[in-house]
Formats: C-alpha cells, structure tokens, sequence
C-alpha cells in the first residue's frame, strides 16, 4: 500500500502572527487532517510525539534555514503540557509552576520525527494558548510556527489585544446578545430571572423587548418600565429584582426586509463587571480609537447620551442598582476625540452629531454636577454626592460585615436580620445613614474603596472631579469657536457662547487655586466643604490637573520637581502615599486604591498631563514603568492582564478586597482588563524605539533610566538633598511593599524580577 502525504511549505501569504482566527482557519491550518495514511501504516505504529500514529522519519527532511514549524496533535499535547507543567493545578503555566519547563515538539518539515525542545515559562505558556485557541476553531492536528511561541513578548500581547481582547469584551443589547449580557455575577438576590427596565418614554425599546421575551419564552424575561422620576427609595425598591437598563438601539431592515433594532455596542470592563461601566468606557475608549475602533466608541457616545437623555446622568453602569449613581465625567473629551476622526467628507453630518451630543454634555453639567447636593453653594466646588439610601446591594456578601456588626448587637439580631429591617426602615440608624452616603460617593467616585475617602467622601471637593468640570468647560468653549461656528445651543433653545464657558473654565480654575492648591506641599489636595479645610492625604490624582489644563507652567514645574517622586514607583505611580495610606492590619486592612497599588486611569492621565505641559520624556519613562509591569506580568503568568498592580513589588496576585478581576481564565487570556489593555496601546505610543525593544526584552526601569533621571533631576534643579530624599522614598516604599508579601516568601503574590544586559541606560 502507498503512503500518502502532505508537504509543509510555508505559505508566504500567511502572516505567521496573524489572528487566530485567520491563523488556524487559513493555510495548513485550514485542512480537516494535516496528513494521512493508509491502514496498513497505522496500524501498530508507536507514538513518536507528532501526529499520534505517524511512523518515524529521517532527520534529513528538515531545512536548518527555515523557520521552524512544529506538527502537533492539539488535545494530546494540551494533555501533556497541562500534565507535566501545571502543578498547581489552574490550568495556567506561570512561573510558580514547579514542572520541568521544557517540552519537545516535533518539527513539521520531518513528519514529527525530529523533536525540537521548547524552553522556559513564556514559550511554554505561549504553547498552551495557541493550543486552546486551535481548538476554539475546531483543529484537532496543526502546524504551529515556531515564531508564535517566542513572539516579542510586546507584539504579541499588543496583538492580542487588537484581535482578541476587544472583541472579547464587546457587548450590546438587543435579541441576539441578550443572553450574553442579562447574567449578574453580582446579583445576590433570590429573584435571579433576566430583567430588563426600560425608560417610561421609550415606546420602541419596551415594544421590542416585549416580542423578544415573548419569542424566547426559554429566557423567562421580564420587561418593566422604569418610573417617570426615579427617586432614591423607588431604586431601593427594586434591589430584589435587579436587572438591566436600556442603552441606545438602532433600526435596521432584517432578512426579510422589516424594521428592527440593534443595540449600539460598548466595551465591558470584564469579570464580573459584565454591564457598559461610566469612566471605565472612556479609558477603553482611548486604546480603541488607538487600534482603528472609531465606529465602537461612537457607539459607546452614543449610549451615554441616551442615559443622560433617560437617566438623566452617565450611569456607575447600566444596571438598575447604580440608577442614583454617577461616575467621573469624561464625555466631552471622549466626544471630540471621536469628532476629530470622523471623516472630513461628512462634516455638516458629524457637526450635527457633535452638537447633539454636547447638548446631553451640557445637560449633564448642569443637572448633575452644578447642582446640589453634588454642588457645595459656598465654594461652588462639586462632590461625588449621590442620592441614595439603604445597603449598595452589588458588594460581595461580606463587605460590610464589619460595619454592620456593632448595630445588629445593639438590636440584638443577627447580621442579615438587621439588614433586612434597616434597608426596609424599621430600624433608623443615622449614624449609619451617614456612612453609607459617603460609600456611595466613594463608588461614585470610581475609586472604591481608599482610605483617601474613607467617612469623609460626600463632603470633599476633590481635584479629580474638579479638574474633569474644568475640562468639560474648556471643551465646550473651544468646541463652539473651533468645531460649531459658534452656533450652539441646549436642549431647551438657550444659546451657548464660547464666552461664558471660558469664564466658568476662569472661575472653576480660581476656586481650584484657592480651596485646593497646596503652594508649600507643591500638590492638589481634596477640600472638606464641612470643615471648610484642605485634607492631608497625597492623591497621584493631582496630576488630573495637567491632563485638564488648569495648573500653570510654574504650578506644574513644582509638582513634577518637588511631588513626581512621592508617587513615582518601579512599576509606575501609585495611587497614593504610604504615609497618606497609614499602618495597616487585621482591623485596618489594604484598600485597593491606595498605596501600593497602581492603576490604568491614573497612569494615562498623568502621561498626557506632562505632555501637555511639555514634559513627553518623562511621561514616556513613567509609560515604560507601567509597560514593563503589565509585559513582565504577562511574560510570567500565562498571559494574564488584570485589573490592577501592586507598582512597587509588581504584584498582580493581591490581597485586598475584590481580589483582582482579569486573572481567572483557562489556558488562554480571553478578554484582559478594558483600561489595562487601553493603558498598554495607548503607553506604547510614548516609547522610543530603543525603549519598545527594552520593553519586548523586559529590561528593568530603574536599569533604563539611571542617566536620563540623573539628567531630570539636574534639569530640575533638585539639590543633593533632594534627590537623596527621592531616592530614599522609593526605598522605604520597596520595603514597605516587601512586608506585604513577606520579604517575598509568598511566591503567588509577586512577579520575580531578573535584571537583564538587553539595553544600555538612556
């Protein structure tokens, strides 16, 4: 019997990194078998590590000149990989992992016969994940190019973001995609059947979710109307029977020519936070628009104006809980980022368009942020100061245990009894009612939860939120001069002129100056409206002021020389200072957005703040810092990009509420984390060459730039004593961070760093 085979040329048209989705369904790839046999071959022949049955070939097959490619039997080897290597048992191959780490694969040039040894974490890693992905498209043998295993690290995660994460985290609302997005990770209540409230004068959307749950009987949906005014008791009302809010729809002709809707799609955050979140969506936004998404984050403007125009406010997120919640205002940037692409052929249309959806901006200005009790009438300052009452019912089970505890005593009940009657208002507890008005601000303020905001939240003019309003002022003055031909109006007719949005942008600058500007600390501190004084903890979020526009050149002089270093870490900047934060313990416990952790929003804000005012290279070291923490960590954890870090021990395996989203996954990272994916396209635009290929090597930062800060600080003017004292804090946060982990015995809880020779100091 003759022996039938298969030659493995390398198709020059198929890019060896293409997507997945063109990789395994394209080339060799796209055959059902990638050789065959007759019976008499198969039968009795052993295994040699290729294609299960295969017989042995002679060596001589193989070119050394060529790019190596490897034949491989998918869920065998996924089988062996996972066997041999995974000894934790999580189905991912990360550097805790105690296996041999090495693996050999036969090359496809010799049928299997000649085996190659694949090394290390990272490749191996990256073997698992294109093993899973092969058979997400159904092969069960592939060619496998040896160039996707030990891809630049830096390529192959911006890749996967382009190709996999976004598309991963894309959600919309209407009949095809509903049962994707109605599921509530949060939902705690009994009641668990999908729901969906709909604004009570959007006809349409109720008409069509009605036939939707009608023809999907399976579902079991239920449809509602939402209440012409939605007051803080009604949201309370409805906690039991949690569900989804309506966002902006389209109509389109179907197959058969009839109208119907499609939902506009938005990007999630991912995990659990399965809804379209406020401020998160404008940091996904930035990396989208960096890839090419501009007709997905139109989209996404385009729910936002729906909310306000139905809600009346960007909503904390689309579920019917946040209805009293806001989150930090960024529409009009987000809006004009989205304006300046649009294409110039079209330009009545998309003034139209701009106009449109700065009048919910303005709307949103008023109604929210300058009006009470958001807005302090002495200062004239806004607060994250949302309505609300009772217990925020998304947080884990446990989260306020502590806090309810010492009530329940006094009422002799048991926890969940006294929650019960305090949410219905049996039991009145003022004290109480006082502390979760201001946790409702800390969600508001996105940055649930810190010590900065710790009892205090509702009463603080915080420079965050400040400096957005400022920016919002500023946006719609030059969108009027430079965009609208000064022809702009509100919803309710009133003319807006470029004018009188400069003098709020002067006034808000002013107040800024004088309720929150610290001359001698060179920093933004939050302002207690109660107190009427400045608070004491040291926020990165100072720098939203560059990002804004409001700090003068000198003002932004002084921060950079006297304050960078206080929030300046090896994985970038941290949230807030260690002093700031204070001891913690068992009873005082770390809060995620506070010393040592990092995040994606503070990072991208204070990047384009420094250069804004002129500062690019600085901004592109602290753009490395971060990059190298987010490639370091998907180097040696499978891939993984969570939500947050710890900058200083560059940790992404925290101890701190919430855990972390993003980390839990099989074999392959599917959807990342919606800002860190944004923060890793939008950081990689800062690098220079020379730091892109230190980056792809994993170079240590402070190995980099030992010259260039050096330079920095004699540019700056920083005395001996000065760069001594900046110097010294990095080492005490280094410490403090090692404490956590325990000098680094906790081998999950930290990335191991390496110092390699892959670049020269800049």
């Amino acid at each position: 019997m003759s022996e039938q085979t298969t030659s493995f040329d390398v198709d020059a048209s198929i890019d060896v990194h293409a997507p997945a989705s063109t990789y395994y369904t394209t080339g060799d790839n796209a055959r059902h078998r990638t050789r065959t046999y007759t019976k008499s071959h198969l039968e009795g022949t052993p295994t040699n590590g290729g294609l299960e049955g295969t017989r042995r070939r002679r060596a001589s097959h193989d070119d050394k000149n060529k790019a190596r490619r490897f034949l491989i039997d998918v869920e065998e080897t996924q089988r062996k990989i996972l066997e041999q290597e995974d000894t934790d048992g999580d189905f991912q191959i990360t550097i805790n992992d105690l296996g041999p780490k090495t693996m050999s694969l036969g090359t496809a040039d010799s049928g299997g016969y000649r085996k190659i040894d694949i090394r290390g974490t990272y490749m191996l890693s990256n073997l698992l994940q294109e093993l899973a992905l092969a058979h997400d498209y159904g092969r069960k043998h592939i060619v496998l190019d040896e160039a996707r295993l030990n891809e630049n690290p830096v390529d192959r995660l911006s890749r996967m973001i382009r190709f996999n994460f976004w598309d991963g985290l894309t959600r919309r609302i209407d009949s095809d995609s509903l049962e994707v997005i109605c599921p509530d990770p949060k939902n705690r209540s009994a009641n668990t059947h999908p729901r969906i409230y709909v604004p009570f004068d959007d006809t349409e959307a109720f008409d069509f979710y009605s036939h939707v749950a009608d023809v999907r009987k399976h579902m079991n949906l239920e449809v509602e109307y939402l209440p012409k005014v939605i007051t803080a008791e009604y949201v309370k009302s409805i906690n039991d029977r949690p569900g989804l809010l309506t966002l902006a729809m389209r109509k389109i002709k179907d197959g058969q020519g009839n109208d119907t809707f499609v939902g506009e799609p938005f990007v999630v955050p991912g995990g659990r936070f399965n809804e379209m979140y406020g401020w998160d969506s404008y940091f996904s936004a930035l990396g989208l628009l960096e890839d090419g998404r501009l007709e997905l984050v139109r989209s996404m403007v385009e729910n936002f104006a729906y909310q306000i125009k139905h809600y009346g406010k960007i909503l904390n997120a689309n579920r019917s809980y946040y209805l009293s919640r806001s989150q930090p205002p960024f529409l009009t940037d987000m809006t004009l980022k989205v304006y300046e692409k649009l294409h110039p052929d079209d330009q009545e249309e998309n003034k139209a368009w701009l106009r449109r959806v700065l009048k919910s901006a303005i709307k949103e200005y008023w109604e929210v942020w300058m009006s009470e009790p958001r807005l302090d009438p002495k200062t004239m300052l806004s607060r994250y100061r949302p309505d609300g009452s009772g217990i925020p019912p998304e947080t884990e089970a446990s989260h306020f245990v502590h806090i309810i505890e010492p009530f329940a005593e006094k009422h002799n009940l048991s926890v969940d009894e006294f929650n019960e009657k305090y949410n219905d208002g049996t039991i009145q507890e003022p004290e109480l009612d006082e502390y979760f008005m201001h946790d409702r601000a800390v969600r508001e303020s996105g940055h649930d939860t810190t010590y900065r905001f710790e009892k205090v939240c509702a009463n603080l003019a915080t420079i965050d939120l400040n400096a957005l309003l400022y920016k919002y002022e500023m946006d719609i003055a030059d969108a009027i001069t430079d965009h609208l031909d000064d022809d702009m109006e509100d919803f309710d007719g009133v003319k807006q002129t470029a004018e009188e949005w400069l003098e709020r942008a002067k006034q808000r600058r002013e107040r800024i100056n004088t309720y929150l500007w610290n001359e001698e600390q060179s920093l933004y501190f939050d302002y207690d409206t109660v107190k009427e004084e400045q608070t004491t903890y040291e926020s990165v979020t100072t720098f939203y002021a560059l990002w804004a526009g409001c700090a003068s050149d000198e003002q932004a002089q002084s921060m950079v020389k006297h304050s960078l270093s206080k929030f300046e870490v090896l994985g970038g900047l941290v949230s807030g200072t260690e002093e700031s934060r204070g001891v913690t313990s068992l009873e005082r416990p770390n809060r995620q957005w506070d010393f040592p952790f990092g995040w994606a929003p503070h990072q991208m804000l204070t990047w384009v703040g420094l250069d804004r005012y002129g500062m690019r290279d600085t901004a592109a070291r602290l753009s490395y810092r971060w990059l190298f923490t987010i490639t370091k960590g998907f180097v040696d954890f499978n891939g993984v990009v969570p939500e947050k870090f710890d900058v200083v021990s560059l940790s992404h395996k925290v101890e701190v509420e919430y855990g972390n989203v993003g980390t839990d996954f099989k074999c392959v990272p599917r959807e990342g984390f919606g800002w860190m994916n944004a923060s890793y396209q939008v950081g990689l635009s800062y690098l220079t060459t020379q730091m892109r290929r230190a980056l792809g090597a994993c170079t240590l930062p402070d190995l980099l730039f030992e010259k260039a800060m050096a330079r920095e600080h004699r540019m700056l003017g920083l005395t001996p004593e000065e760069e001594e004292l900046a110097l010294l804090r990095r080492r005490k946060s280094t410490m403090a961070a090692r404490d956590i982990t325990r000098n680094g015995s906790i081998s999950a809880a930290i990335t191991r760093i390496t110092v390699p020779d892959a670049a020269a100091p800049i």
